[in-house]
């Protein structure tokens, strides 16, 4: 455990470190888990439906077209989905405990209508790895207990597949709290307990009095549990009260988590407060507890199972080869399984976690870049609410912002959901990314709003004589306008998808004095240029330009400084591919 400076500090744990001690007590833990480890089934989270929600409300009230609001990955969409709820003035605040409950109701007024809500978005679900993981463990007996909030079926399923009949698995719901205590109590493992029932539809004074004593004997059983066991919890955030509330009154009783307590928390973000609190309260009533990052639930069950080799990994192994819908792009080989399109998108496989963060009296991106402009400074800049963030080295940084007071010079660390959308610190690793590039090809940039355009400084050099046997010249006047100059380059950009960052690579016709008067001629030209460009040369040129970016996988930095932060990307040449799927 990571030893904290102060006793109230929450406590965490490395992914590595957990998993060793799993390795020796998993048949000692429970397992509790949340909407989140059903993510990668295709089963929304509640986050995910809270933002839905607040979508419906929007377009049914304000009667304006969904696509409008469409992207609820884009901040500025989130911000006036918000703005809209909070003029209501009849909704809690964000994260509140009541929050998912009380805009359910207000969108689907009637409990038959949220039920079929419910249902279509378990319509065909399937477990991930991470439920046949668990499935897997609970055969080895290595997992005997699991409680969830979830409703899905997809822990049946698992086990289903994993031990081939759907008899292994006692199942406990809300309605047969007594038939949890006896099963626990006459170690019919494995055993599944669903805590929730239909308060995933409802608020809890909202239900009758028989399922709120249901609900409360229910909870009881959980508290006496933890005296016997430990608990993993994963995909669940701690907004219910009622399970929270439980996990602490079992922090009263004589030896609670006698295996330890430990939180699985995706991202980098804190996790809620009162997360927060009971791994304190825990850590210091001599609990081993902690909270352990992870980046999600399929990639945490997958590394539990490395230093535990007495499992039989059959139904994995199968899964692996019948779900695995995309890779990093194996060369096909054979008469099957050929790609059906091959993609343009680069996977990034090294990116900067960290920037350098300047807090001081400065305006917006404009004036930020006004002043690196000013000191001409060798640097990558952006304004974001957390302050300038930058890359470069830390003299000219200081020379470009000391006259603006810099209260604070420190680490700014940029975090994976900050990268899912058109962000500030995206924008920045995007600017650096092709700084990077052009620097280390000799590549002109022509930035633009959403693409940037990369073209050769000398078209001539003999790294691009395989590029003219593609495509014939590289370079020339456009007919009938002089001024007009063109090059063979590319537009690139980054995009996230699948978890993870990528540059995508788009060959086109780059021009040098485009004009009002002249743009429809650069227009046609372009496209007269490029329409007989069919499979096969397409094919060639993602392949070239992958090949040519990517360097054989050596580091690329932006700027290549040393006394500051710089940031250094490294791109792999193996494009991804969508390929055919058998059923």
């Amino acid at each position: 455990m990571i030893a904290s400076e102060h006793e109230t500090e929450m406590p965490e744990l490395g992914i590595d470190d957990f998993t060793r001690r799993f390795s020796l007590r998993a048949g000692n833990l429970m397992w509790l888990l949340g909407a989140g480890a059903s993510a990668s089934a295709g089963i929304p989270t509640a986050w995910d439906m809270i933002w839905e929600f607040k979508q419906l409300l929007f377009i049914s009230q304000r009667r304006i077209s969904p696509k409008m609001v469409a992207d609820l990955t884009n901040a500025a969409v989130r911000e006036q989905l918000q703005a809209h709820i909070d003029s209501s003035g009849s909704f809690p605040a964000p994260d509140s405990a009541d929050e998912y409950a009380l805009l359910f109701e207000a969108v689907f007024p009637s409990e038959a209508d949220r039920r079929t809500y419910l249902d279509t978005k378990l319509s065909g679900a399937k477990p991930s790895y991470g439920h046949l993981v668990l499935a897997t463990l609970m055969k080895a007996q290595l997992s005997r207990l699991v409680w969830t909030t979830n409703f899905d079926p997809l822990i049946a399923d698992a086990c289903a597949k994993v031990y081939g009949t759907t008899g292994s698995l006692t199942a406990v719901n809300l309605d047969a709290p007594d038939l949890a205590a006896q099963a626990i109590n006459e170690s019919r493992w494995p055993i599944e307990v669903k805590l929730h029932g239909d308060f995933r539809s409802r608020r809890l004074k909202n239900t009758g009095d028989e399922l709120r004593q249901q609900d409360a004997r229910l909870r009881q059983v959980l508290i006496d549990c933890c005296r016997r066991f430990g608990l993993v919890v994963a995909g669940y955030s701690g907004r219910d009260n009622s399970i929270m509330d439980a996990l602490e009154e079992a922090l009263e009783q004589s030896n609670p988590f006698p295996n330890g307590l430990f939180w699985l928390h995706r991202g980098k973000y804190a996790p809620l407060p009162r997360v927060k609190k009971l791994l304190k309260r825990a850590n210091e009533a001599g609990v081993d507890a902690g909270l352990v990052r992870i980046e999600n639930f399929d990639e945490a069950l997958r590394d539990l199972t490395r230093l535990i080799e007495v499992i039989d990994t059959k139904a994995l192994d199968v899964f692996t080869s019948e779900r695995r819908r995309w890779s990093p792009a194996p060369r096909a080989v054979g008469g099957s399984g050929w790609p059906v399109v091959r993609l343009n998108a680069l996977p990034v496989k090294l990116l900067p976690t960290m920037c350098r963060r300047i807090v001081c009296q400065i305006g917006g991106i404009s004036e930020v870049r006004a002043a690196a402009k000013h000191a001409d400074a060798n640097v990558l800049v952006t304004r974001t609410k957390a302050g300038v963030l930058a890359y470069g080295s830390d003299s000219a940084l200081r020379a470009a912002f000391e006259p603006f007071g810099i209260k604070d010079f420190s680490l700014h660390t940029i975090e994976d959901e900050r990268l899912r959308y058109d962000s500030g610190e995206r924008g920045l690793l995007r600017d650096s990314l092709t700084t990077a590039l052009a620097r280390h090809h000799k590549l002109d940039v022509i930035r633009r709003r959403s693409t940037d355009l990369l073209a050769p400084v000398n078209p001539l050099e003999e790294k691009w004589r395989d590029l003219q046997k593609l495509v014939g010249p590289l370079t020339g006047v456009v007919k009938h306008n002089p001024e007009l100059h063109w090059r063979e380059g590319i537009g690139v950009r980054l995009d996230w998808a699948d978890d993870r960052l990528w540059l995508l690579v788009e060959a086109r016709t780059v021009f040098d004095g485009v004009t009002d008067a002249n743009r429809t001629a650069a227009t046609d030209f372009a496209r007269e240029r490029t329409v007989r460009r069919y499979n096969q040369v397409l094919n060639d040129l993602v392949s070239f330009w992958a090949i040519t970016l990517a360097d054989d996988g050596n580091d690329l930095p932006a700027l290549g400084v040393g006394d500051g932060v710089d940031a250094v990307f490294r791109l792999s040449s193996d494009t991804a591919f969508s390929r055919r799927i058998h059923a």
